[in-house]
């Protein structure tokens, strides 16, 4: 009899320790970093799980022991994390991330100056400045990027894959990128702020011109604005940069915008 007692003992605490270490939970966690906090990935590789963290570096994804979570992004060191049974009771995890930094040896670059005006101009070898096409380097010279088209840069740049001889480098941080949408959001939101500056471009410059022809109600004008820049076409007549196909333009919009306040009045 004590023999199936303890045998039935046994068997219940081998279940117990089975099922908690089997447990799949929702694991909520915090990462910890120095600046940019969204848009981190999360990916469980053992439950092919995948999320992002929010603005405050919050996440939550399922999990049980012993699975491995890969934590990635392009400003920050991945880590890898294996989830112990102690991780699995708290419910809870802080990841803590590092810059990653490419650190350059001090150099002193020019003559010491003393401080004494005369004697330092009379010692300086001024010259020029010198630009990236002097030292044989590539630069950018275009229009400096806004924040939302850097944010879309990092989050989408680079090839899918990178080739180094017979090896073959995948471009994780693109692809899931890709895949969560966050590329596309992105997208979005520097289409929106182009539009938004096409549309005080036009309100500031062709105003007067455009309702000098056609007039329209003062309450109207704004509505008739957002009416014309919703048309595709409202930013391929900014990126010419010609006001006379832009003004063609909202005026062919606003004929038609007058046919619909006209119609729906009646």
């Amino acid at each position: 009899m004590k023999t199936t007692k303890c045998i039935l003992f046994s068997f219940v605490a081998c279940l117990i320790t089975f099922v908690g270490i089997s447990q799949t939970i929702n694991l909520k966690g915090q990462v910890v970093a120095s600046s940019e906090l969204e848009g981190i990935h999360i990916l469980n590789i053992s439950a092919e799980e995948y999320t992002i963290t929010d603005s405050k570096g919050a996440f939550e994804i399922l999990t049980q022991v012993n699975d491995t979570i890969l934590v990635s992004s392009v400003q920050y060191i991945t880590r890898k994390i294996v989830v112990t049974k102690e991780i699995i009771s708290a419910k809870f995890i802080i990841i803590n991330l590092e810059d990653r930094v490419n650190e350059l040896d001090e150099v002193i670059v020019g003559k010491v100056l003393t401080g004494d005006l005369s004697s330092d101009i009379n010692n300086s070898d001024a010259k020029a400045d010198i630009n990236f096409y002097d030292v044989g380097i590539p630069g950018y010279t275009g229009k400096p990027k806004t924040q939302k088209e850097r944010r879309v840069l990092e989050a989408d740049g680079g090839k899918f894959v990178y080739y180094y001889g017979l090896i073959a480098t995948v471009n994780i941080h693109k692809i899931l990128n890709r895949i969560s949408g966050r590329t596309k959001k992105l997208k979005h939101l520097v289409r929106l702020e182009k539009q938004d500056a096409c549309m005080d471009k036009a309100i500031a410059e062709l105003s007067d011109e455009l309702f000098g022809h056609i007039e329209l109600e003062e309450t109207l004008k704004m509505e008739f604005f957002y009416y014309a820049s919703e048309d595709p076409k409202f930013l391929e007549a900014c990126k010419l940069e010609s006001d006379i196909k832009l003004f063609e333009f909202l005026i062919d919009k606003l004929l038609a915008f007058n046919i619909q306040v006209e119609g729906s009045e009646d």
